[in-house]
């Protein structure tokens, strides 16, 4: 009997340590490669660079009502079991209202009842509008060693439900913080309205689709903004670069809040997109003009569909004339 009592309380002993060391690591970011140890707190300068300009981009460039801008940018520093959006995954519906219309309080509240899993408030940031195509913008940061993950979303306006962001990027290396990064953004489609150009109409996606880049080449409409067949993979549309501040800049204002992107003038010169003339098809043959007993004419027309930009392949001729016998001739 004595035995056995002492195999019950080593059992317990035992489970009491394997509970503690479970619940430890259930506090823990999940799905990391490994655990943060860097100092407790780091401050970064977030810069947003928009590169969306007509050289760039010439198909179908938003010149009014309104013009090519950005909406403001809204983040959050959060440990791995927190998800503000992901490729292939459903937007929530925080982020199809911000992705459709600019709207953040559905997805604030979101982020608000993520709980632990943000850096409480300080882990929630966001950046001005810029009122153009290029432009930047910035802000400033904070992550802990326990919520070491960025994630944020800038609406592209107009469009039915696009958007440039960032999904949980790790800014955390082992036993120290990165000293500063950047990145390059692509487009992405929220998967909530079907629109295929950026002036499109409110045309609700059902059922709702998953969050997808779009490409060159995807979707495969000639109608979509974003379809240049030629190009192998589209060019940046923006930028983020990420800079930790030293200790002694801390509090200070990120320096490069609401500058005109000079160096998009260099990137834009590199990344020029030539876009083809694109017509429409034939119409009809015209009457045949002409005397009787005499060869006549007739005309078909088509009208232009896209101008070319960029050197481009320029537009053919929009008009075409044959011969013909005139008819109900006496």
């Amino acid at each position: 009997m004595e035995n056995l009592m002492v195999v019950y309380r080593s059992c317990k002993v035992i489970w009491t340590l394997l509970v503690t060391i479970l619940g430890y690591a259930s506090t823990l970011p999940v799905g990391d490669d490994s655990i943060c140890t860097a100092e407790e707190l780091a401050k970064y300068s977030i810069i947003f660079t928009g590169k969306w300009s007509q050289t760039a981009f010439p198909k179908q460039y938003p010149l009014y009502r309104p013009p090519a801008q950005w909406s403001s940018m809204l983040g959050v520093t959060h440990s791995s079991d927190y998800s503000m959006w992901k490729k292939n995954e459903y937007a929530s519906n925080g982020v199809r209202d911000f992705a459709e219309k600019g709207e953040a309080w559905v997805l604030m509240k979101e982020i608000e009842e993520a709980g632990e899993k943000i850096q409480s408030v300080h882990g929630i940031f966001s950046a001005p509008a810029i009122s153009s195509g290029t432009g930047q913008t910035s802000t400033e940061l904070e992550v802990h060693s326990r919520h070491p993950l960025v994630s944020f979303v800038v609406r592209i306006v107009p469009s039915p439900d696009w958007f440039v962001g960032i999904d949980s990027l790790n800014l955390c290396e082992g036993d120290h913080w990165m000293e500063e990064i950047s990145i390059d953004l692509f487009p992405y489609d929220a998967g909530t309205d079907s629109g295929f150009t950026f002036s499109s109409p409110n045309f609700a996606t059902i059922p709702q689709d998953t969050v997808t880049e779009i490409t060159c080449s995807s979707p495969s409409h000639p109608a979509n903004s974003f379809y240049y067949p030629k190009l192998k993979i589209l060019p940046p549309i923006a930028q983020v670069t990420m800079v930790k501040l030293k200790k002694n800049q801390l509090g200070l204002s990120a320096p490069y809040l609401n500058l005109p992107a000079k160096s998009n003038e260099i990137i834009d010169s590199v990344s020029e997109t030539p876009l083809d003339c694109e017509v429409s098809q034939w119409s009809s043959w015209g009457l045949c003009r002409g005397l009787c007993r005499k060869t006549g004419t007739k005309i078909r027309t088509r009208f232009v569909l896209l101008h070319p930009a960029n050197n481009g392949m320029p537009c053919p001729n929009l008009d075409e004339e044959t011969g013909c016998e005139p008819e109900n001739c006496v």
